[in-house]
């Protein structure tokens, strides 16, 4: 399930704690601090045109990873990230906090883009089996070779 996440949640998480009675992955982290402080500033800034910006994908009671808007929405189109812990991967957690965001976003914009690592075959799995379509590749300046992908709501 995804659950907003907020300024002050993104303030717990950076203190090392859960917020909202929820528990951290207590064997690998969701993110690294750096990344959850780049995320938080991500999500203030584009928190201020369009909300909720920030999710926490969260199973059980546990915070098991992370999805939040990384671009500013642009012509009805928002832009994803998402990431889980290690240790959470390959359990199907973040194929439906897609889906569930793939719902959310039904009633606020047309069309979803996300980017994956060339190599990195288990988030295009997650793309493909929520109806995103492969539109090409580019070079991102941070993270190298990337495949393109975008899914239509309507």
């Amino acid at each position: 399930m995804i659950v907003e996440l907020t300024a002050d949640d993104f303030a717990i998480l950076l203190k090392g704690f859960a917020p909202r009675n929820l528990r951290l992955v207590p064997d690998s982290a969701i993110a690294p601090p750096e990344v959850l402080e780049m995320l938080a500033g991500i999500a203030a800034q584009i928190g201020a045109e369009f909300t909720p910006s920030a999710w926490m994908i969260v199973e059980e009671d546990e915070i098991v990873g992370l999805c939040s808007i990384i671009r500013a929405p642009e012509d009805g189109e928002i832009h994803i990230g998402y990431g889980i812990a290690p240790s959470r991967e390959r359990r199907g957690y973040v194929t439906r906090a897609i889906a569930e965001l793939l719902e959310w976003a039904r009633k606020r914009v047309t069309h979803i883009s996300a980017d994956t690592g060339v190599e990195n075959i288990a988030s295009q799995r997650v793309l493909a089996r929520n109806g995103f379509i492969r539109t090409g590749e580019r070079i991102d300046p941070e993270d190298g070779s990337v495949i393109c992908w975008q899914a239509s709501i309507d």
